[in-house]
């Protein structure tokens, strides 16, 4: 089976893979395999002829076993990554080492492949891999602009979570992105080659939601006048996005407990249940754990939801991911294809308003600062008016010649912002800091880094 490569860009010899494993045929099997393909592949026996080869050349992609005679293949990673911190890693293993596994992921392997693998196995990882790579390099779309520390964990865990199959729950407010990082996480799982079907349950009467999600047979209701896949199966092979998963009822949860638990549907008006393939992703802006406490929500479906929960922080927990997405919004709505600036006080009024309906708002914001401005520099009467009461008027400015320095803004920013976590927690520093998102020694460098004193 031949799969279609992703080669790099400006690379004269291809996709360059470095592959380390200590059985001959083993090397000879993969190194044969991916030339075939379209891949540039070195060989290596043993750690010390591997951190050779990666001292005279670079690679886009280490393969390595985990066990080698002379040392172990995540030591390989460790000092590859540092030297090469853009190179994928993945590891191979004839062991059922779990903590190796694991170790190997924490250290930046995309992916694992358990000892003896087939052709076909061996380059759907390996295109999984290429494809998380240049989506690692390359990540764009409305919600994926990605500066603050804060959503880069978020793309460290959909990587990890990728590489498997576990029911994921993304939660955090409307508006976050999490449609958008459930794509992400589709396009680099080893399903990104089937559909991805996206639904919102929140947005479909109860009577037809089960016929939606389910499908019906023709003649099972009023209306039903053919037989009709519901959206499970029309995912199959790829992945089921159900978004608003707490406005379900209890009748609709519990038929989705059984589909989850037997991999199968029923369609309505059928007694015959067909056999599915499709990986769910679920997500909610509710507090679905207050839900399951007052039973409004099934603990047992949430426990089956909630296999790998992934959180999307509020766009006022990242405030450094404002402006590049604000600067992002202008450039794929500007008309005249020259990118329209925002003015010093523009970005002052972004930087310190509190965003309650997050990035969908800061959208629309920008939308409307498009229309108004007609292709000038946006200022703040092209803002709504609620943003020109943000409390970071009085932020002190650092101009050279029209330059404005934006670590003066972005320690006003953050003193603004853990002065009023202070406030509200009464001073309370663990509880500010829980409501910051930090540890509290974190807090406590910031506060006197940025000169802050708490009675």
């Amino acid at each position: 089976m031949v799969i279609n490569t992703i080669r790099m860009n400006g690379s004269k010899g291809g996709y360059r893979v470095l592959v380390v494993d200590d059985e001959p045929k083993i090397l000879d099997f993969i190194k044969e395999v991916l030339n075939a393909n379209g891949f540039s592949c070195d060989c290596a026996a043993d750690s010390r002829q591997a951190l050779s080869k990666l001292r005279t050349r670079s690679y886009n992609l280490l393969i390595t076993d985990i066990r080698l005679p002379d040392g172990s293949g995540i030591d390989i990673i460790r000092i590859a990554r540092e030297k090469h911190p853009y190179m994928a890693a993945m590891v191979i293993t004839g062991f059922a080492s779990i903590e190796g596994v694991k170790e190997a992921m924490d250290l930046g392997a995309m992916d694992y492949i358990p000892k003896p693998f087939s052709m076909e196995e061996l380059l759907q990882a390996v295109e999984s891999v290429v494809k998380k790579q240049k989506l690692r390099r390359h990540t764009s779309g409305k919600s994926l602009i990605v500066h603050s520390e804060a959503m880069k964990k978020v793309i460290k865990l959909v990587e990890k979570v990728s590489i498997t199959e576990s029911t994921v729950l993304l939660t955090g407010e409307s508006g976050t992105g999490k449609e958008m990082i459930a794509r992400l996480l589709h396009r680099m799982s080893r399903r990104s080659a089937g559909p991805f079907v996206s639904v919102n349950s929140g947005g479909i009467p109860e009577g037809l939601l089960e016929s939606e999600l389910f499908g019906h047979i023709k003649g099972s209701y009023t209306g039903a006048s053919s037989t009709t896949i519901g959206h499970f199966q029309a995912a199959e092979g790829g992945t089921l996005f159900l978004d608003e998963i707490g406005n379900m009822s209890h009748p609709m949860q519990v038929k989705l407990l059984r589909t989850l638990q037997e991999r199968e549907v029923c369609p309505v008006g059928s007694i015959v249940s067909i056999p599915i393939s499709t990986r769910l992703i679920s997500a909610t802006n509710s507090n679905i754990k207050s839900e399951v406490k007052n039973g409004s929500f099934r603990r047992d479906l949430y426990y089956r939801l909630n296999v790998f929960e992934i959180r999307i922080p509020a766009l006022r927990e990242r405030p450094t991911d404002i402006i590049p997405l604000a600067e992002h919004f202008l450039a794929e709505m500007c008309s005249t294809g020259e990118n329209q600036s925002l003015s010093n006080r523009a970005i002052t009024a972004l930087m310190t308003y509190s965003w309650p309906g997050n990035v969908r708002e800061l959208e629309n914001v920008m939308e409307r600062a498009v229309v108004l401005a007609g292709g000038k520099t946006i200022q703040m009467e092209h803002l709504p008016d609620w943003l020109s009461d943000s409390p970071g008027q009085d932020i002190p400015w650092a101009e050279t010649e029209g330059a404005v320095h934006l670590d003066v803004i972005v320690n006003s920013v953050e003193r603004h912002y853990i002065q009023k976590a202070l406030a509200s927690s009464e001073g309370v520093r663990s509880k500010a800091a829980r409501r910051l998102g930090l540890k509290r020694t974190t807090l406590l460098a910031r506060m006197k880094k940025l000169g802050i004193v708490e009675g």
